[in-house]
């Protein structure tokens, strides 16, 4: 395969690289090394995978179309991964017009990439977010996802919408995928489990949203990265699949779990819950299990040690 993939700089991009290559595929990280959060860390990422000679980088935004058809007409590539996004609910609503460029304009400049080259296989990096916030659990691909409730969530929904609609004009072979809180090495700073490792290592209090008893189906990044590359090797038709660890922690579980791997009693604050906030995700992932092999392993006790040991290994070099 010859795959070109979408925000490869950043955390699930770089790793989902690095299996590509090892299994022995020519990708094209293709990616803008945008400021949502600190530009050397997603440079470092880049310059790690151009060490190996099948891998080729692109600096460049989604929004460049002539870029892009360049891109696209040079490399030939025979599947697209599209994994680049404003990311974050929480900023999506403080920002919404940039996550509508982005998520929505970049997403259909590479559908029509795609048609344009003759590239029918797409693989489209949605969110557990589209669910919005429900009481009914496990979420099932088959779920009412019509009220999103936030400006992030909804441009997810929306880009799963696009790829259904280049699948039924002009046949593109589409899955989207449904991730659900991915986290493990090279996670971004500005997410939960990251942030709260960081506070508590320099000693400084954590203040949670809420009372810490929303809960989140977290999922580790290599069971992430054996659903998206077991989707690029199947991608058929039209799915929607939803990867997660299918269990779920609270917030305030989540807390205890990595003071433990740290070997810290935080200090904890509380204030109220933010808007476009969900109360819990939890995936079912029976159709990733039967059509796509997906079997996560990873359970969070075992994904947080590996995290702090990352992350203390990255603090000391």
């Amino acid at each position: 395969m010859r795959v070109l993939l979408t925000g490869a700089a950043g955390f699930i991009g770089s790793h989902t690289c690095e299996r590509l290559l090892s299994a022995g595929h020519s990708v094209l990280g293709y990616d803008n090394l945008n400021s949502f959060y600190d530009p050397r860390i997603k440079e470092r990422n880049l310059s790690k995978l151009e060490e190996n000679p099948a891998f080729e980088a692109v600096r460049g935004d989604i929004l460049d179309k002539a870029l892009l058809a360049q891109t696209f007409a040079r490399f030939e590539p025979t599947h697209v991964v599209h994994l680049a996004a404003w990311a974050g609910v929480r900023p999506s609503i403080e920002k919404p017009g940039i996550y509508q460029q982005v998520n929505l304009e970049g997403t259909t400049n590479l559908l029509e990439r795609c048609r344009e080259n003759g590239v029918d296989r797409f693989v489209f990096a949605s969110s557990s977010s589209v669910y919005g916030d429900r009481d009914q659990v496990p979420f099932r691909e088959t779920d009412d996802v019509s009220r999103p409730i936030s400006p992030y969530a909804a441009t997810k929904r929306a880009g799963e919408l696009l790829c259904y609609t280049w699948h039924h004009l002009f046949g593109l072979h589409a899955h989207c995928l449904r991730f659900f809180t991915v986290y493990g090495p090279r996670q971004r700073p500005e997410m939960a489990i990251h942030k709260f490792a960081r506070l508590m290592d320099e000693g400084r209090p954590l203040t949670l949203f809420g009372d810490g008893s929303t809960s989140r189906d977290y999922t580790y990044i290599d069971d992430i990265v054996d659903g998206v590359v077991a989707s690029v090797e199947r991608v058929e038709g039209y799915r929607i699949y939803n990867l997660g660890e299918s269990k779920t922690i609270t917030l305030a579980g989540l807390v205890a779990l990595i003071a433990k791997h740290m070997g810290v009693e935080p200090e904890l604050g509380h204030i109220e819950t933010q808007p476009g906030d969900v109360t819990r995700t939890f995936a079912d992932v029976t159709r990733a299990r039967e059509e796509l092999g997906y079997a996560p392993s990873v359970d969070i006790d075992e994904g947080i040690r590996r995290f702090v040991a990352w992350y203390r290994e990255a603090r000391g070099a």
